[in-house]
């Protein structure tokens, strides 16, 4: 193993410091790294999804390790953030997340078509209202509203079963996903929780008495095309084919991150990732009518989700899952690792990880601590996750 200095002439360094982590010498390094850039980010990575970092985040470690064309990996996609990121600068990518939903949000991003196709594709879906749902969604939405829904969801599966579904169709769909429930008028919804989860029936009924309000009509194809443009909008042709270009090798997995067999060894340049915290986030709750609407079984995900209850089995879990990222990781090559303050900043997952990089041949280089300052007006907002008033991410960085 060798021990590179990667933020030795880092001008976003504000602090470093010497550490020992089990015995195990590293360095913890402050600085604001990516927030200072929170808004260049590309309109494409609009799509929300729970417990997500900023796209940001990759970018930094892309550009700073790789070069054009070098792989980057994912294997906790989530709403592919690092495909997309990767996709943008040019690196071929490889994402691999247990819910199949991940593919729905992320892919159909990679080849992004055309207004004038999608609205085309848009005028082509039949609207009838020859269809039932099988769950009462009136508390969400109103009835002309589901209808349309429904048709969209009878669509997309019936194109799948005709193997007619293309590029087209999983814009489409990705896109009506990212707009089923939400706090403004451009969901198809009534106003509800914020767009990265999906509250149950009962809790909707309530925050409706509460507001006192009924699910009014939404066009959602206007809706899916305003979203359409809101998500191009910032999109050059030169990002238009990179993301093309990372298609065309592109590896999308949905296994547990320590079995993925189909990424050959020694082959993946970076890996940028954020676990599961815990069970800090209930994916299979938060999601339930996103995998309705993508018939997309939700039992699955629930049993199969890296969702540790202890320390002690989210250490195990993960320990098998980093002998794997060294297995795939290519000599020279990095993993950026997030991971956050949990039990109220009572457990640093950080400390917890860095040994168990070590055992499975990695280097621990550093643990990147990036810290935004708030301004005032953020303070009033209430923005700030610690007493003095600042934002942190928590990476770990390792060498193969």
């Amino acid at each position: 193993m060798r021990q590179n200095k990667l933020f030795k002439n880092d001008i976003s360094i504000k602090e470093k410091e010497s550490i020992l982590i089990d015995g195990i010498k590293t360095n913890r390094i402050y600085g604001e790294f990516w927030t200072s850039k929170q808004r260049q980010a590309s309109s494409l990575q609009e799509i929300s999804y729970r417990a997500c970092f900023k796209p940001q985040l990759p970018r930094y470690f892309i550009q700073k390790y790789t070069s054009a064309n070098e792989i980057v990996y994912d294997p906790f996609a989530g709403r592919g953030t690092t495909t997309i990121e990767a996709g943008l600068l040019g690196r071929k990518v490889i994402q691999n997340d247990i819910n199949p939903l991940s593919i729905v949000l992320s892919k159909p991003r990679l080849y992004v078509p055309t207004f004038n196709q999608i609205s085309e594709r848009l005028s082509e879906i039949k609207i009838s209202a020859s269809l039932k749902s099988t769950l009462d969604l009136s508390m969400f939405f109103e009835k002309e509203t589901l209808n349309e829904i429904l048709c969209l969801r009878h669509y997309f599966k019936r194109k799948v079963q005709e193997n007619t579904f293309d590029n087209i169709d999983s814009w489409i769909q990705m896109v009506a996903t990212n707009r089923l429930t939400g706090h403004s008028p451009g969901f198809f919804s009534v106003y509800t929780f914020p767009p990265n989860q999906a509250v149950s029936q009962a809790s909707q009924i309530k925050i409706n008495q509460k507001r006192k309000q009924q699910p009014t009509y939404k066009d959602t194809k206007k809706l899916i095309l305003k979203k359409t443009q809101q998500l191009q909008k910032s999109l050059s042709t030169t990002d238009i084919n990179n993301l093309r270009n990372a298609l065309k090798t592109s590896l999308f997995l949905t296994n547990t991150a320590d079995q993925t067999p189909e990424i050959k060894s020694d082959s993946v340049s970076l890996i940028v990732t954020s676990p599961p915290f815990l069970d800090v986030v209930d994916y299979k709750d938060d999601n339930w009518l996103r995998t309705w609407f993508n018939d997309i079984n939700s039992d699955i995900i629930g049993k199969q989700i890296t969702m540790s209850k202890t320390v002690e089995k989210w250490s195990e879990d993960m320990q098998k899952i980093f002998h794997e990222l060294t297995r795939v990781l290519k000599k020279g090559g990095q993993v950026a690792f997030e991971v956050g303050e949990v039990k109220a900043g009572k457990i640093k997952l950080d400390e917890i990880i860095v040994p168990l990089g070590v055992n499975a041949g990695l280097s621990c280089d550093s643990i990147l601590i990036n810290t935004q300052d708030f301004t005032k007006t953020s303070n009033i907002w209430g923005v700030k996750n610690n007493q003095q008033g600042t934002n942190t991410n928590r990476i770990v960085v390792f060498i193969k």
